[in-house]
């Protein structure tokens, strides 16, 4: 068991770093191959009062004028250990983790990614649970109710959560319930410490929003498994030898159909980590989706980078935790 943890966290830091190569190849290595200049570049730095001095010293402070290689070799120091840039009369410290300095605001992108974290977090968690609840328990009824009225409701209403679009789903929420029947004034974002029966209630369209998606699809498989796993031999011994129904369906069928919800459900969590983007944008939550957006837009490429590996970072720390998990709960997996 220890020599497969070691073997996966290995891999798990090994994919990182191909995640954080490839993305500093794909905003400094692609526009050169394009034919920007490295000029071109410390423009989007300095900004409109660009000329030749203020330019020199931004690829001198920034080390644009150095090989690829080293810059990446100091971007990657820089997350580890910190960076020191030199602004003005006096050096500026960025402390590890260090993404770098916006281009556009010239403020560290570390403490505004942090800012934001929570935000994402308080959506992806709330929305998580609803839909994990709720999509497998439907899936459950469904597969045990096969071709009953509640069969084919709860398999058109989940095929509507999958065609329907969250934006589509989150305004028709906001016109209902913020302009239509007013039970919210409007969705504002309020820290868990500061009131947590606000916090929660601000989320309740947001997170239902999010979790009709993915709880339909979590119904669908759910189902699709309960119904393979239900036929086995092996369900019907255990009911030949008298168990409980409820004991055969929860300890024996929903256990082996759950195996595929735990890996898709790390994967999306992790996305969702990573900034829900339309969510955030739909609901003016100001997290790390819009964020991103934003820095988009600006063509910031410090934040996108940031962004960028700190989502890698949780889909595949989420991933990491599945691998683990399926070794817990399958021996088979631990010595493979």
């Amino acid at each position: 068991m220890t020599a497969y943890i070691i073997r996966r966290v290995i891999a798990a830091v090994m994919l990182l770093l191909v995640v954080s190569a490839v993305t500093f190849a794909i905003f400094f290595l692609v526009p050169r191959l394009g034919g920007q200049t490295i000029d071109q570049l410390a423009v989007q730095y300095v900004g409109k009062d660009a000329n030749p001095d203020s330019i020199a010293a931004v690829k001198a402070n920034l080390g644009l004028d150095q090989p690829l290689y080293t810059q990446y070799f100091d971007f990657i120091k820089g997350i580890f250990v910190g960076a020191e840039y030199n602004f003005g009369p006096d050096p500026s410290m960025c402390n590890a983790p260090c993404f770098g300095y916006s281009f556009k605001t010239h403020v560290e992108v570390w403490p505004e990614l942090i800012d934001r974290v929570p935000i994402t977090f308080s959506l992806a968690i709330g929305a998580a649970v609803i839909w994990l609840i709720t999509g497998v328990a439907i899936g459950v009824l469904s597969a045990l109710k096969r071709g009953s009225i509640l069969d084919r409701l709860a398999m058109t209403l989940a095929l509507a959560g999958v065609s329907l679009p969250i934006f589509f789903t989150g305004m028709l929420g906001l016109a209902l319930f913020t302009v239509q029947w007013p039970l919210w004034e409007g969705i504002t974002y309020v820290p868990f410490a500061e009131n947590p029966a606000d916090w929660a209630w601000n989320l309740i369209i947001p997170w239902c929003s999010l979790a009709f998606l993915y709880s339909a699809l979590y119904a669908r498989l759910t189902r699709a498994g309960m119904l393979e796993v239900m036929g086995e031999d092996y369900i019907r011994t255990a009911r030949a030898k008298g168990l409980r129904e409820s004991t055969v369906v929860a300890k024996h069928g929903l256990r082996s159909a759950l195996t595929p919800i735990v890996t898709i459900f790390g994967m999306d969590f992790g996305l969702l980590l990573g900034g829900a983007v339309i969510t955030e944008y739909v609901f003016s939550l100001q997290g790390m989706g819009s964020y991103a957006v934003q820095s988009v837009r600006d063509a910031d490429l410090p934040i996108v980078m940031g962004v960028t590996l700190f989502a890698a970072f949780f889909i595949v720390f989420c991933n990491l935790l599945v691998d683990l998990v399926y070794a817990a709960i399958d021996p088979r997996v631990r010595y493979s």
